[in-house]
């Protein structure tokens, strides 16, 4: 499976650090001599590489509860926007990674 989404990092050990400890990705493969990492978060399959960050392209990330997301986030200082809920829906939070780039995780609310 290739990668949903690539993102552009400064550094890309500081990227690959974000995804697995704030937003609990797990790296799947890395090449440290062509600065790529490629990480998982069910369903959702991203690519980081090194170099200058670029407004392209949203990961879409589904969590059990987005408003506990939203609140833990906070609490480490990841920069979040506000949570957004479409009634019996579905709930929406952009999440910022160090680099600028969106992440938009989703909790389904249908039963």
């Amino acid at each position: 499976m290739a990668p949903t989404v690539w993102y552009h990092v400064r550094n890309l050990d500081e990227g690959r650090r974000f995804y697995r400890e704030q937003l609990g990705f797990e790296e799947i493969a890395v090449d440290f001599d062509g600065c790529w990492s490629t990480l998982q978060h069910g369903e959702m399959e991203i690519g980081l590489a090194q170099g200058e960050p670029s407004e392209d392209g949203v990961a879409h990330v589904e969590v059990a509860d987005l408003k506990h997301e939203a609140e833990r986030l906070r609490e480490a200082g990841v920069e979040v926007g506000i949570v957004l809920e479409l009634t019996g829906e579905m709930r929406l939070l952009d999440v910022y990674d160090p680099d600028g780039n969106r992440i938009q995780l989703a909790e389904e609310l249908r039963d």
